[in-house]
This record gives C-alpha cells, structure tokens and sequence, in this order.
C-alpha cells in the first residue's frame, strides 16, 4: 500500500498545460509554491495526496506526481557538473548497483551521482565517497540528508592519489575525476575479483589514457561508450521529437578486475 504524503515529503506537481510545467517541492504546513501560473498552497497538496488534484490561485490544474530520484537529483543545489540521469542509469546497470552492495565513488562533486548509489544500494549496502574538497562534500552530504539516504554514505576527505583508498574488497567502483587513470591502480586494488570499474571522462583522448592504464592494471571486460537521450513531445496528432536536447555529456568505460596473477591477453 503507498505512504501518504507527510509534512517533509517531495512530490512533484505536474501543469495541465501545454508546456507540461513542472516543479518539485517538500512540503511544509502553511508553505506555498509560487509560480507564473499561479501559488499552489502546500496543505491542499497534502489533502489531495499522490494521484490527487489541485488548483493554483489562477485556476491552472496541477496533478500531484511522487517523485522519481531522478527528479530530484535533477534539482539539487549543485556547485560542480553533476552526473546526466541518462548516464546515470548506465552507470548504475553496467556497476551492477543492487541492495547491499558496497561502492566507492571518487569525486563526490555536489553528491548527484552519491545519491542515485545510495537510494539504489539500500539501507543494507555502503556508499565509501571520496573528495579532495571538503567544501563539496558538504554540499554532497546536504544533497544526501534531504533525499534521506545520508546514513548509507560515509564521506571522506583525502588526496587518493597520494593515499590510495582504505577500503578492499568493494562490490563497484566509479571515478569521475579530473584525471582518472592516475588513480586506476588503486582502485583495482580496492576492488574484489570481478568486481566492477567504471570511469566517467567528457573527451576522446582522456578515454585513451584510461583504457592504457586499465590495460597495466590487468583488467578485462573493458567497454567503452556513450548514451543520447532525446524526448518526443506526446501529442499523438503531432507527434515528433523535442526541439532541443542534451547532446554528449560524457564517455563512460568500464571494466571488471581479475584475480591477482590471472593476466588478460594483449588485445589491441
């Protein structure tokens, strides 16, 4: 049976309009959404609940939508590039992201991608995030706390190319760092067998360097690739694609790690 909505909750209001405008909010008693098509007030939303109804003050129709964790990390208080959700779903399918997992991410940024591992690792997995900013990670862990899976992440602050990470082991491991492959020996290590790499660089010859340096690490299974989404508008009588869309955003290469002395054949 689905949770009603409480005092705290997001949801997402969805117009009945032509624009399809739409905008996530947490709800508080007395609040009120206000917008060019007119305020909302947050206690009708509460009564109306998800799937329910309510009227702006200009009489506009908005439908209460439960939001998607993409929704919401599409939202957040950013101070860095944050992971696209089109590449995020990748990411998290190709890692193999599933309850009880435990992942390392390096390269915490504002904490976007943080949050897709933690809701997707669940109360009984661990999320292991590493930065060389604290300032960030502040933001990362603020973005973590609001979508309520801060308990699921431990932070830390540290220069993992002089100190390599603490933890072994690990099920996942993503970096989306300035220079990747100088740190692909240590992540290797923190890594079980079989555990899976992946390595998230915007430009061609950044993809070179990291496939050579996952070449000395010994993995295999490497892949290397990238997603295009383009939305269609949903009238059915006018049916045909956005005007505009979020084109590249990134390369994405993975790997799986192997079992020490098992040593992959020369293949390029």
């Amino acid at each position: 049976m689905a949770k009603p909505i409480e005092e705290g909750d997001y949801v997402r209001l969805w117009a009945s309009n032509k624009k399809g405008d739409s905008f996530l909010i947490r709800l508080a008693k007395g609040g009120s959404l206000g917008s060019r098509i007119g305020a909302v007030r947050h206690d009708d939303v509460l009564a109306a609940g998800f799937g329910g109804e309510v009227l702006s003050t200009k009489g506009e129709r908005f439908f209460v939508v439960r939001p998607t964790v993409s929704d919401f990390c599409r939202k957040i208080h950013r101070v860095t590039q944050v992971v696209y959700p089109k590449d995020a779903g990748v990411l998290l399918t190709s890692l193999d992201i599933r309850p009880g997992a435990s992942v390392l991410e390096c390269g915490s940024g504002s904490g976007g991608m943080t949050v897709f591992l933690a809701h997707f690792v669940g109360p009984g997995g661990r999320v292991y995030s590493y930065d060389v900013r604290e300032d960030h990670q502040k933001v990362a862990m603020d973005n973590c706390r609001r979508w309520g899976v801060d308990d699921r992440v431990l932070f830390r602050v540290a220069d993992v190319e002089e100190a390599g990470f603490q933890e072994r082991d690990l099920d996942a491991l993503f970096l989306d760092v300035r220079c990747p492959w100088k740190i692909v020996e240590p992540a290797v290590s923190a890594l079980a067998p079989g555990g899976r790499l992946a390595v998230l660089v915007p430009t061609v010859n950044q993809v070179e360097m990291v496939l050579e340096s996952l070449r000395e690490a010994g993995c295999a299974d490497l892949v290397v690739t990238e997603t295009s989404q383009r939305n269609w508008k949903t009238n059915p009588k006018r049916l045909r694609p956005e005007d505009s869309m979020v084109a590249h955003t990134g390369f994405m290469v993975f790997a799986s790690t192997l079992k020490a002395g098992v040593v992959p054949d020369e293949y390029w």
